[in-house]
């Protein structure tokens, strides 16, 4: 896969609908072999590459960075954890799974209840559905639980007086990735990675018709 060729916007989209439940890669593999790349071309495609495929390992980096930030403001941990369970709703995979398991949790106390958590039917016209399907959080729009999350840590944010703090512990670890993922030389193993996550999508797409 040519990553020069993939913009942003298709880097972002495929990270929002890819599976993030898959574990980190090993350190030693993280911490391998670094080179400075030979052109901007070189340097932004490994960039794209690295962010997609050391994409748990750079959101367990950046989270251990927040929470050594964290530890003299405990309220802010609650709200750090609703900013991040708002932000991780935006993924199809685990607003899907999170979806899924709190209905199953919720079945063995009162089937009633879970019945109304499922998410609406999509109509199908000739076999094919009328639209695109909706993510639905409970039975409820995923962007009900998003706004709800983001609104109640906005005000943790503001009461624990942490989001300065936060803010630099943020824009460390986006460094730290940034950096990363620019003189991380990519592997075999990630190209190899890149191309099965190509046949998924094609063979997705293809089953969907």
């Amino acid at each position: 896969m040519d990553w020069g060729n993939v913009t942003a916007e298709d880097l972002i989209e495929a990270l929002r609908e890819v599976d993030w439940s898959s574990p980190p890669r090993p350190l030693s593999e993280f911490f391998s072999r670094f080179t400075v790349p030979r052109s901007y071309s070189k340097w932004n495609s490994r960039l794209k590459c690295n962010f997609y495929y050391y994409r748990t390992n750079y959101f367990i980096m950046i989270v251990f960075i927040l929470g050594l930030g964290f530890l003299t403001r405990p309220l802010a941990i609650v709200a750090a954890l609703l900013t991040a369970l708002s932000i991780a709703f935006l993924n199809d995979s685990f607003a899907g799974t999170f979806s899924e398991k709190v209905t199953r949790t919720v079945r063995q106390f009162s089937p009633h209840l879970a019945a109304k958590m499922r998410p609406p039917l999509t109509p199908v016209l000739r076999g094919r559905p009328s639209a695109k399907r909706a993510i639905h959080i409970c039975g409820r729009p995923r962007w009900t639980f998003v706004l709800v999350f983001s609104a109640v840590s906005l005000i943790l944010w503001y009461v624990s007086c942490g989001l300065l703090m936060v803010l630099w512990a943020f824009a460390f670890g986006l460094l730290a990735t940034l950096l990363h993922a620019s003189f991380r030389t990519p592997n075999l193993k990630a190209r190899l990675n890149t191309f099965r996550e190509e046949f998924r999508t094609v063979w997705r797409n293809y089953r969907d018709f």
